[in-house]
């Protein structure tokens, strides 16, 4: 695996590096050991699927104040998405910046997520599957967000949604939240 940070701490994605043959390619999506070495420490507890039928399905920005913050590691096993972390963490020398990436099916990439930073991403095909591996049990009732396109942040989405919950597209400024 390889590992590529970004300008949020705790924030990489990770490609894979797969063994290819006449029958196709087989490769390791996850090891604990191999994350560690490479200065990643994840190791997940929970995996979850976000099944989306429509193109356009924004979901997000979430997260899970402490002392729920989980780390997740997100993966598009169908479909294609923009996928988005926020870094929401006080003190933090990226505090209020984001990073994006496309992750795919056929890229077969994955965005290691640090806790405290939230959340979200826009399906940019119909019938796409997103895989969270989350290092905590969720706990419901704890869990927050700020709007997607809350000007203080200024998230690039490569398209406007089509489908948005109205929590996700109701949640009031950030500012409004301190």
């Amino acid at each position: 695996m390889r590992f590529t940070p970004t300008e949020l701490a705790g924030v990489a994605i990770v490609d894979i590096e797969p063994a290819v043959d006449d029958r196709g390619a087989f490769a390791r999506l996850h090891c604990p050991e191999e994350f560690q070495a490479a200065g990643w420490p994840f190791t997940p507890v929970q995996t979850s699927l976000s099944r989306n039928p429509r193109p356009f399905t924004l979901r997000g920005m979430h997260y899970e104040p402490p002392p729920h913050e989980e780390a997740k590691l997100v993966r598009v096993t169908r479909g294609r998405i923009f996928d988005v972390a926020l870094d929401l963490r006080a003190g933090s020398p990226s505090f209020g910046r984001w990073a994006g990436v496309e992750l795919s099916a056929d890229n077969a990439r994955a965005f290691l997520i640090a806790p405290g930073v939230a959340h979200g991403f826009l399906t940019l095909e119909p019938d796409t599957d997103v895989i969270y591996q989350i290092d905590k049990i969720f706990t419901p009732g704890h869990g927050q967000g700020v709007r997607w396109n809350d000007p203080a942040f200024g998230i690039r989405w490569p398209a406007s949604p089509v489908l948005i919950s109205e929590r996700d597209a109701t949640y009031p400024d950030f500012k409004a939240q301190g």
